[in-house]
């Protein structure tokens, strides 16, 4: 190798050095310098970690702003995961003295719902003896420390249940539709009732903890906090002592129907579940509210064991869940015939004064209808139909609608959808059914759509007769019925029905006035009123009337009202009553159902007339079950 070839080698190779030196130089300038501010930002975003506090919901208030629901603070137990992993001998003490399963600690520890950079909650509501021990043997439960939150909860136990709702953690799939309005997984969310329904007011506004951290994760300090911020209190229409008259009420009236016995199934009436709503017909206020089984909501304040919600949910208990009052479909039966006299009024095809001679049954076609028990009434006129409740009168009128459809249509169908029948009423509650009017277009949809479950898509003369009197395929929800006799007693507008009468900040100032809500005004002048009231007036004070002797000797206010006993078939008939009062300027609607409880004026009317008692200021008596009147 001659001295030039070195030479040159040696000249290649540090042009090669050079240029990778030069590269590299150039490399450290860029990030140094042109991309500095990226990666800072970068590294910044790797330090730093957003740990979110939930914020305490606000209260529910009555209408007085007596307190229905509360935030209580609570003793949690929590557990360093840092600790955990580098003493993992604590875990088994602390299985031991807080008397769980070890494996319930570990998957707590790895659950992700719970920030890494915070404790994990352990057990909620520990007893102080507990505390005062881990404090005491702190060397034993290296991580193990106690925190305070806030819980819901209810004054009054279950009262008003339905009315409130619970909480409980958020899911999956609500997670997915609020994830864009700052819910994350653990947090708590209203899922029936007040609480559901009214989350956006309830919920509040989060805290935040900026934390830095170290590679690992661990905890370094902290950069800065926003505290959270309370929810608004709502405050409701339900007013406490009502609410607690109707519940009370509705449990004696069951608890007494169960003792009557049945003729037809040679039994006492079952009487398992039932429900009552009290409106105020001048602005749609619900002044109570109440269902039953009912269910206690504390239950699900710190999550609810499988067994427990399974029995909440078994059919043999009732389905305690179920608000019956905006969920329970029921056949109205006899107080669905205020809407056909309307229908009949306003359609010309009657005037008040039209009279037949109910001799206690009718053919049409080739069936017989009867009145209950084949009673004959007379020359009744359209008032007087009402207070006795002639099955023949409203068979007559059914059967003319459908004989002269030409001329007035579905007018029965009409009447109802204008009072709110098969449609939501609206009310801030969640969860509420539409109920169904039939018609000759609904039938042939259903045949159509469900051939074996209705194999005949005809509409006859009869299904008009079962319609004229609330029987056939026709259910309502127990809170349709009072918003429709509402519309009546006021002259004819139709308020959505509301719960909520405004929120207020947690300064104590005002948040929003939720004022009454007029959907639609219908034309109920006297020459309609005047009669439908009269007859309603008539079921409670006439002697015949079928509500008279469930309200014999009440003289705290006059009251008007119209009972129903709805046929249901496999089962005992279901007990309905719809009042209002006082009259002739109404401040309350009552409507009342028991499911297989007999006759309405015989065991729903009595729970009105103990709960309208009260609303005049006099001691509620025992329930007395009247004689068996439809």
């Amino acid at each position: 190798m001659t001295a030039d070839t070195s030479r040159l080698r040696l000249a290649v190779l540090g042009v090669v050095a050079m240029s990778l030196f030069a590269a590299l130089t150039a490399r450290l300038w860029y990030l140094q310098v042109l991309d500095t501010a990226e990666f800072r930002v970068a590294a910044e975003a790797n330090q730093v970690r957003l740990v979110y506090e939930p914020a305490p919901r606000g209260r529910i208030l009555d209408r007085e702003g007596r307190v229905l629901v509360d935030n209580k603070v609570i003793d949690v137990l929590t557990l360093s995961r840092v600790e955990a992993q580098d003493h993992p001998d604590v875990l088994p003490r602390l299985a031991a003295l807080l008397g769980i399963p070890e494996s319930d600690v570990i998957d707590r520890i790895a659950d992700p719902k719970f920030s890494p950079y915070r404790p994990v909650p352990l057990a909620i509501d520990v007893p102080e003896d507990k505390i005062v021990y881990i404090r005491e043997h702190q060397e034993d439960f290296p991580g193990v420390d106690n925190s305070q939150i806030t819980t819901r909860v209810y004054p009054h136990g279950p009262l008003a249940a339905h009315v409130l709702g619970y909480v409980g953690e958020i899911n999956e799939e609500e997670l997915a539709e609020r994830r864009n309005d700052g819910y994350r997984l653990g947090d708590n969310i209203g899922k029936s009732g007040v609480e559901r329904s009214l989350e956006p007011y309830l919920r509040g506004q989060a805290g935040v903890t900026k934390l830095e951290v170290d590679s690992k994760g661990r905890r370094l300090r902290t950069l800065g906090q926003v505290a959270p911020v309370q929810g608004d209190d709502v405050q409701l229409t339900i007013d406490l002592d009502v609410q607690r008259l109707t519940e009370e009420s509705l449990a004696q009236g069951l608890e007494a129907a169960r003792r009557e016995w049945d003729g037809d199934t040679k039994k006492h009436f079952l009487a398992t579940a039932g429900t009552a709503v009290v409106l105020d017909p001048r602005d749609g206020a619900v002044l109570a509210m109440a269902s039953f089984p009912t269910y206690d909501p504390a239950a699900f304040t710190d999550g609810i064991s499988k067994p427990a919600f399974a029995a909440l949910n078994d059919p043999a208990n009732h389905y305690p869940l179920n608000n019956r009052a905006i969920q329970g479909l029921y056949a109205p039966g006899s107080t669905f015939k205020f809407v056909t006299a309307l229908a009949a009024l306003r359609e010309g095809m009657i005037t008040p004064n039209h009279t037949i001679v109910d001799e206690g049954k009718i053919a049409i076609g080739n069936r017989v209808f009867r009145n209950a028990g084949s009673h004959p009434w007379g020359r009744v006129d359209l008032p007087r139909a009402l207070s006795v409740s002639s099955d023949v009168y409203f068979y007559k009128l059914g059967f003319q609608f459908w004989t002269e459809r030409d001329e007035y249509g579905d007018g029965i169908q009409e009447a109802a959808r204008d009072l709110g029948f098969g449609a939501k009423t609206g009310i801030n509650l969640g969860s509420e059914a539409v109920g169904r009017v039939p018609t000759p277009e609904s039938r042939a949809e259903l045949h159509a759509k469900y051939p074996k479950a209705w194999p005949n898509g005809e509409w006859f003369g009869g299904d008009n007769v079962n319609l004229s009197i609330g029987q056939g395929e026709t259910v309502a929800t127990p809170l349709q019925l009072a918003s429709a006799y509402a519309a009546v007693a006021n002259g004819g507008t139709i308020y959505q029905p509301r719960m909520a009468a405004q929120t207020i900040r947690p300064d104590g100032k005002l948040s929003e006035d939720l004022k009454p809500r007029v959907l639609r005004q219908l034309s109920i002048g006297p020459e309609l009123q005047g009669p439908l009231m009269a007859g309603l007036r008539g079921a409670v004070a006439d002697a015949q009337g079928t509500a008279h002797a469930a309200f014999a000797g009440f003289r705290a206010m006059p009251v008007a009202g119209k009972t129903g006993t709805a046929q249901v078939f496999g089962k005992q008939d279901t007990a309905v009553f719809v009042g209002v009062a006082p009259v002739p300027d109404p401040k309350y609607v009552i409507s009342v159902v028991l499911e297989e409880g007999g006759f309405g004026g015989q065991s729903a009317a009595p729970i009105a007339r103990r709960v309208l008692a009260g609303l005049a200021g006099e001691p509620p008596e025992p329930i007395r079950i009247a004689e068996a009147i439809d």
